[in-house]
This record gives C-alpha cells, sequence and structure tokens, in this order.
C-alpha cells in the first residue's frame, strides 16, 4: 500500500535562451523557446493526476539570473495549482539558479519550502500508524560549489524514511563542471532511503537499500540533449519500499538520425531515403514533435552533389518532415564520399587535390594558426549569448575550427568538381 509519493525534477531551466536554433529556423526556435514552459505544466499536471504527496524540485529551475516577471507569474500560477490540491513542494537552488533573483523575491504559497544555504530537514507526520518522512536540503549559496556538501547535511531522522535533494555532478559528467561532487558510495553511506539528485542532464538510476536518482532533465533544449526527457514518479510503499517509474514530460524530441547513402546514385532515392528515416524516427519518439539532425553518410556517386547542393537537399528534408507532420530537420550534415575517394583512388585529380589538402594544407601547425586568428576575431564581434557556437573551452574551440576546415575544404572540392563536370576549366 502507497504510503508516500512525490515527483522528482531537476534542471527544467525555464526561459533557457536559444542560441543557433533560433537563428537557423525561427519557428523551430519558437517551439523549442516555450517548450521548457511546456514541460513544467505536464509535471504539474502529472502531481495533480497522480494525487502525489509533493513535488521536488533539485535545481537549476530557472537558467540564471532572470528578472522576467513574466516567468515569475508563471511559476506562481503553477505551484498555486498543487498548494491548492495540498500538494507540498520542495525546493534547492542550483548552480544555475544559486543566485536568481526570482526566487529570492517571489512570494511563494506556504506549501512551497525553499531550502537555504544552510542545510535544513523538514519532518513530514503521516497518519496514525505510519512513519514519518523526512526530507533533506541544502541550497547552493553561490554558483560554484568546488567541493562535496555531504557534510553538511543533517544526520537522517531516526524512524523516518530520510529523502534527500542534492544539485551535484556526482564524480564528474562529460559536458558538466564539476559541483558539489560525491560519489555513489558516499550517499549510500548517509541512511538515506533516497537521494533526489539534479545537474547532470541524463537519467541515471541506481536502486537498493539507498535509491539514487538523476531524473535527467524535462525537456532537452538542442541536439546535445537528446532523447527521450523525463522526470520521476516515486511511490514509497507501507513497507518502505521504492518504486521508480520514469515518465516522460518533453514536447519535442532531438534525435540524430544517420541516412546510409551508400550505392545510391539518383537524387530522388537519394530524398525518399531520408524520408523513410524521418518516418521511423517520427514513429519511435514519445514526444509530440521530433527535432532531427541529419547526417549522410557512405559511398555514393552523389557525394559531391550532395555537398555541393546541400541547401536543396535541406529543403527537401524539410519538405519531407512537413508532411510526416510534428517532425522537424534542425540540421543536415554530410560525411560521405564519392566511391574512388572512398577507395583511396588516386585517378582523378580532384581525389588527389582532396589528399593534398587533408595531408599539407589542413594538418598543419601554420593553417591552424591562420583559422584560429580568423575564428577569434569573429566570436569577438558575435552576440555574447552566440559565442558558444565556436566552443565552450579551449579544446571546443580548436575541435570547432578543425571541423569547419574540414567542411569548407569539402565544400571548394564539391564546387570545383560541378564546373568539372561542367566543362569549366
Amino acid at each position: 500500500m502507497p504510503i508516500f509519493r512525490f515527483v522528482h525534477a531537476a534542471d527544467v531551466h525555464l526561459d533557457s535562451p536559444l542560441r543557433s536554433l533560433a537563428l537557423r529556423d525561427p519557428a523551430l526556435g519558437n517551439l523549442i523557446g516555450n517548450a521548457t514552459r511546456q514541460a513544467f505544466v505536464r509535471i504539474i499536471d502529472l502531481c495533480l493526476d497522480e494525487q502525489v504527496d509533493a513535488l521536488l524540485l533539485v535545481g537549476d529551475l530557472y537558467d540564471g539570473d532572470q528578472t522576467s516577471m513574466k516567468t515569475a507569474r508563471f511559476l506562481a500560477e503553477q505551484l498555486r495549482r498543487l498548494h491548492e490540491a495540498g500538494i507540498r513542494i520542495f525546493i534547492i537552488r542550483g548552480n544555475h539558479d544559486a543566485l536568481s533573483r526570482i526566487s529570492k523575491e517571489l512570494t511563494l504559497p506556504d506549501s512551497v519550502k525553499l531550502f537555504g544555504g544552510r542545510a535544513e530537514v523538514i519532518a513530514i507526520e503521516r497518519g496514525s500508524g505510519q512513519f514519518p518522512v523526512a526530507i533533506h536540503g541544502l541550497s547552493f549559496a553561490q554558483p560554484h560549489a568546488p567541493e562535496s556538501l555531504l557534510g553538511n547535511y543533517r544526520s537522517p531522522v531516526e524512524g523516518a524514511v530520510n529523502i534527500g535533494l542534492l544539485h551535484t555532478s556526482l564524480a564528474g559528467a562529460a559536458g558538466h563542471d564539476l559541483y558539489a561532487p560525491c560519489s555513489l558510495a558516499d550517499l549510500q553511506s548517509t541512511g538515506f532511503r533516497y537521494w533526489a539528485l539534479g545537474h547532470v542532464h541524463k537519467r541515471s538510476v541506481v536502486e537498493g537499500g539507498c535509491a539514487i536518482v538523476m531524473p535527467g532533465m524535462p525537456q532537452g533544449r538542442d541536439i546535445n540533449e537528446a532523447g527521450a526527457k523525463s522526470v520521476t514518479l516515486v511511490t514509497i510503499g507501507d513497507d518502505r519500499s521504492i518504486r521508480i517509474e520514469e515518465r516522460v514530460t518533453g514536447i519535442a524530441q532531438f534525435e540524430r538520425i544517420a541516412v546510409d547513402a551508400t550505392g545510391i546514385d539518383n537524387w530522388r532515392d537519394l530524398v525518399a531515403s531520408l524520408a523513410r528515416a524521418l518516418e521511423q524516427a517520427r514513429c519511435d519518439v514519445a514526444s509530440e514533435h521530433l527535432v532531427a539532425r541529419l547526417r549522410v553518410t557512405g559511398a555514393t556517386p552523389l557525394a559531391w552533389r550532395i555537398r555541393r547542393d546541400l541547401d536543396l537537399l535541406k529543403t527537401e528534408a524539410d519538405d519531407r518532415a512537413s508532411i510526416i507532420g510534428s517532425c522537424w530537420v534542425e540540421k543536415l550534415e554530410v560525411d560521405c564520399q564519392a566511391p574512388g575517394a572512398a577507395a583511396g583512388a588516386s585517378a582523378d585529380p580532384l581525389t588527389e587535390l582532396r589528399r593534398l589538402i587533408d595531408e599539407e594544407v589542413i594538418s598543419s601547425d601554420a593553417y591552424h594558426a591562420d583559422v584560429a586568428a580568423i575564428a577569434e576575431e569573429l566570436r569577438t564581434q558575435l552576440p555574447q549569448e552566440c559565442r558558444g557556437l565556436l566552443g565552450s573551452d579551449e579544446e571546443g574551440f580548436k575541435a570547432m575550427i578543425g571541423a569547419l576546415a574540414k567542411d569548407g575544404a569539402e565544400d571548394v572540392l564539391a564546387r570545383l568538381h560541378a564546373g568539372a563536370e561542367g566543362g569549366v576549366s
């Protein structure tokens, strides 16, 4: 018999600013720009539909130092829906919302507990003969927390089911800076029954005597946050058992889709292959919208034409996506070669030129230095919110420059190939 039920969510990132997506396709940018709010409404709906006892929001509810009163009103309205239904809300701040003015100035309903920079524990008394539930929380006081915060938490309440809220990168995760680091063993040794985590945007679940759940995020914001996005519904039974259920909340799901063009020598057939890949992916995703990044691979006689007429192929893909419905092509990438180039043949002068570019030009330090200088100058002229397009750190910057150089060389060769076909010398 269920004794206590709650929804565990993290990393909502309300009103997260869009970057390149909005620049490429305003309609798609508008869809994703509103998706985080719609996903949050779904979280509230889930709490009401399942008649849970509480909602746990484990950090990064906002994306930063938000000042929009529109966001404040939206949040207050949604939390009020839970308040009126008698559902309690427990919130901790993470690294993104540590300094949020909204969370400091917004008047929240009495049913909302916003934990501060000092660890607290809230004991929830249950009915007669039922064990109590203790909710432990600690917010980030500053945007950075390079040391573990576990030592600051209160000891488990004796006789209660203890639930901890912690915003942490654990032992580290790709694409995430180190925040409040700790290990699974550290968490398991606390005596808590459930650890509700946040910060890492990929879902992970460790069950056992101490359940440890990173729910991921309820809505992806770009292709680097691909896959189904969700929250966690938790049921604690009268025997203190815990049932963990994933509930999808994403409005739009990002997916990378590879299309193998090997052997395809007809443009119409290539477009049909793109359409089939989109149709299959659309059937596989649970969200209302599919946002796809298509990547054409393989050895095909159309390789040069694909790169030369990439804009036309993108238009074809967009058209097929619109026919499928609730389907978007965020970007089209090319990683295919002409059959002779794939085999390493050198009879074709353009194939030999490609080899020289790869081995003599792109690989040289002088070339990389020149390109890096141009890219750095360009980056300084971009708006601040767009500067991450060229990499968020030095390693990412170098990788992006290398990819752009390779793509640029392929574009030049594609145009030379088109000129050769047309008899241009």
